[in-house]
């Protein structure tokens, strides 16, 4: 008999109460959700395509923002054909897992033919080997590490199937000894940093994509080695923007049910601003942060900005 074939969405209602905060644990010293590290050989055995493009980004770095450009520069800019399905399903999430009948990142990549578009979360020592063995392309975008907290804080609360945040004050502090999901963000963004020019990877700044979208949808095309029109980069920038986007239902994740991300707590598409930091760290907690930032970044110089 034919397995059913439930939406996405049905899927999440259908896991029920199998679906809760799971705690992290410990895979090669990078804290993931323990679905994730139950199911670890699969992932880290992936094989891609050598056409196949992955996208990595350290959570709540801008990655639906790059899933969604991609996507419309593959599609030459068109709205229609890029609203076929909800991002999680366009561009599988090549490690998550979740209780059954909702399917895994790796469940939806066995559906798809290459070339095929992939998001990862993985610190870079993590990812497949396979990605580097088949030379496959990788964009990564970063955001500045006080921005990033302050989304991963707000996106914490509202999406239960991550640990509970806590207090703000203490989330710093976690953020700061990479004890939240996908480790920490200071080794995330120096590892793809350091590797980038001899593993080709494009390295991307958010805070680059939020200040000229133009010139950057443009640095994506180039390394896509797609040439689309100035006029469709424009429509581009337009399609991708923040509010398009807050209300194109196949990209704001409306469609994932409130026992998994509840949206009356934070919206999954929340500000997208460069420099809201500024409106929950006290002057203390900034000062020691900045401190603390100086210490685990001093050995690279990634041009990150607190504000454009």
């Amino acid at each position: 008999m034919e397995k059913e074939q439930l939406s996405y969405e049905e899927a999440i209602r259908r896991a029920g109460d199998a679906i809760q905060r799971f705690p992290l644990i410990d895979v090669h010293g990078v804290p993931l959700m323990s679905t994730i590290a139950e199911n670890w050989k699969s992932v880290s055995e992936f094989c891609p395509d050598p056409s196949d493009l992955l996208i990595s980004t350290y959570p709540k770095a801008g990655t639906t923002w790059t899933q969604e450009i991609v996507d419309l520069l593959l599609h030459n800019g068109d709205a229609e054909v890029c609203k076929r399905a909800p991002t999680a399903v366009r561009i599988p999430f090549l490690e998550i897992c979740a209780p059954p009948p909702i399917p895994s990142g790796l469940d939806l990549l066995e559906q798809m033919k290459p070339p095929r578009v992939i998001k990862t979360h993985l610190p870079i020592q993590l990812v497949p080997k396979g990605f580097w063995e088949n030379k496959c392309k990788v964009i990564y975008t970063a955001r500045n590490a006080k921005d990033n907290l302050v989304s991963y804080f707000h996106f914490d609360r509202m999406n239960l199937t991550q640990p509970e945040p806590g207090p703000w004050d203490g989330y710093i502090h976690k953020f700061m000894k990479g004890q939240l999901g996908w480790g920490s963000w200071y080794d995330h963004v120096k590892g793809y940093w350091k590797e980038r020019k001899e593993r080709n990877i494009l390295y991307i700044l958010y805070e680059d994509m939020k200040e000229n979208p133009f010139r950057e949808i443009k640095r994506i095309m180039h390394y896509l080695d797609l040439s689309v029109s100035e006029d469709v980069i424009k429509r581009i920038v337009q399609l991708a923007s923040f509010q398009v986007m807050k209300d194109n239902p196949m990209a704001n994740y409306s469609y994932i049910p409130k026992p998994v991300f509840d949206q009356s707590i934070s919206a999954f598409m929340r500000k997208g601003e460069v420099g809201d930091w500024v409106n929950h760290f006290t002057s203390a907690q900034s000062q020691m942060f900045d401190e603390d930032y100086a210490n685990q970044m001093k050995d690279v110089d990634i041009p990150f900005r607190f504000s454009i």
